[in-house]
């Protein structure tokens, strides 16, 4: 058998996929190695979402590549999205490449590595070695999209969408749990969609009800879910949970109707209005993620202006951005008007600037919170970790100064004493006080 490295590139979708594979391969008999220089097989899991992430999965091929010029690896393995969408041209242009694999055909690496039988259908029931820290893992419900906005090749690379078994979900969360998982992200390209494939309507809280149930698991978290499908209801169901935590992400993509319509998004601004109107008035202390695009083909001076007044007056907890990337075979791509891309990047740089100076101000009425910490680290005297109100890897940290010996993957209660732009600080409650 051979000693493996895999390079994961990409989403959190991704990463799952990745996990998956490891699963696979070690199941198989491989080991597993974290550097390159010992690996006899390298496999590179690559993205192909938009045109950065696209040579960041090339740059990485071309670097393994060179393990293969007198080192021990033997053979170049590449999967994941870009495989799937550009097979042929990958083929063509990159001869050091000697197995190319799409997304749904992980279950052959195995046989084609190793001379074993295909794997099982690789899914929730795969076993799963996580690239996460073991307190906190992906549970990715769905595959692919039934959604067609016009700038997103997603469909195009991984189809329409696809749910998982709810049971198979829930057991696999319960693997999860029992190898001491605490906290459990739901991702999808559209979590809200979940089940309308499989169960004729959506089934994100008939989901969430089954994981809440599972000892062991301590926070559930919820990200992506298409914004016309937040509701109140769905707002006050999160705060009423023990272990769903009240925060969600509904990637908004703009917040002018003109460029919403032109997206091919659903929903509207007076929708958007409403839930974060909602949230202001009877959830305070519930915190919403988005995510805005700049530079989409016709996003005029004035609209994005407009953008940046919403944001101001309607402000988002947290806010991650990106240009607009033309992709091919999108609609967008062939689209009239076309914005520069120095002029994407300057409005890129203003939108974050802007949103440096809310998340301080929100964050800034966080102070004087006593929280749940999840303890993720230590360094240099102090201590770090997440609040229900940071999801892993995309937001900031609580850091706990003059604290040391927490357990990582322990919760601790923490009062929150200042606010810096994106993390919080704290002190920690001694248990007799809490």
């Amino acid at each position: 058998m051979s000693t493996i490295g895999v390079i994961s590139l990409g989403c959190a979708k991704n990463q799952v996929d990745t996990e998956r594979m490891l699963g696979l391969l070690t199941e198989a008999g491989h080991a597993l190695t974290s550097d390159p220089a010992e690996a006899d097989v390298l496999i590179v899991n690559t993205c192909g979402f938009i045109e950065s992430a696209k040579q960041e999965s090339i740059d990485a091929i071309l670097e393994m590549a060179q393990y293969k010029q007198g080192g021990r690896c033997q053979r170049l393995v590449v999967t994941g999205c870009l495989s799937e969408r550009y097979r042929e041209e990958l083929k063509e242009a990159m001869p050091e490449i000697d197995l190319l694999l799409g997304v749904r055909e992980y279950e052959t690496l195995p046989r084609l590595l190793g001379g074993t039988a295909d794997a099982p259908h690789c899914g929730p029931r795969s076993t799963r070695v996580l690239t996460t820290p073991r307190y906190s893992a992906y549970l990715r419900i769905t595959d692919g999209c039934d959604n067609r906005c016009a700038y997103c090749a997603i469909p195009l690379i991984r189809g329409n969408l696809v749910s998982e078994p709810l049971e198979e979900l829930v057991d696999e969360a319960k693997r999860l749990a029992d190898g001491g998982v605490r906290e459990l992200t739901l991702i999808a390209q559209d979590t809200s969609g979940y089940g309308k494939d499989r169960y004729g309507r959506p089934m994100l809280l008939d989901l969430l009800h089954q994981l809440e149930r599972i000892d062991g698991i301590h926070w559930l978290r919820v990200l992506y879910t298409y914004p016309d499908t937040v509701s109140p209801e769905l707002i006050d169901q999160f705060c009423a949970s023990e272990k769903i935590v009240p925060y969600l992400d509904m990637p908004l993509q703009h917040t002018e109707d003109e460029m919403l319509r032109a997206m091919r998004r659903r929903g509207d601004q007076a929708h958007i209005r409403r839930i974060l109107d909602y949230v202001a008035e009877h959830a305070p202390d519930f915190m919403l993620r988005t995510t805005l695009m700049v530079g989409f083909p016709g996003e005029t001076d004035e609209l994005f202006e407009r953008m940046l007044a919403f944001i101001q007056k309607h402000p988002f907890d947290r806010i991650g951005a990106f240009t607009f990337s033309p992709e091919e075979g999108t609609t967008a791509a062939s689209m009239p008007n076309q914005v520069p891309e120095e002029v994407r990047q300057e409005r890129l740089a203003r939108l974050m600037e802007t949103q440096r100076g809310i998340s301080k101000m929100r964050n800034e009425r966080r102070v004087g919170q006593t929280v749940e910490v999840l303890v993720e680290g230590a360094n240099d005297g102090y201590t770090y970790g997440r609040s229900y109100a940071e999801a892993p890897d995309v937001d900031g940290k609580v850091i706990l100064a003059n604290v040391a010996n927490l357990p990582v993957g322990s919760f601790v209660t923490a009062r929150l004493t200042r606010a810096e732009e994106y993390d919080m600080i704290g002190e920690l409650v001694p248990p007799t006080s809490r």
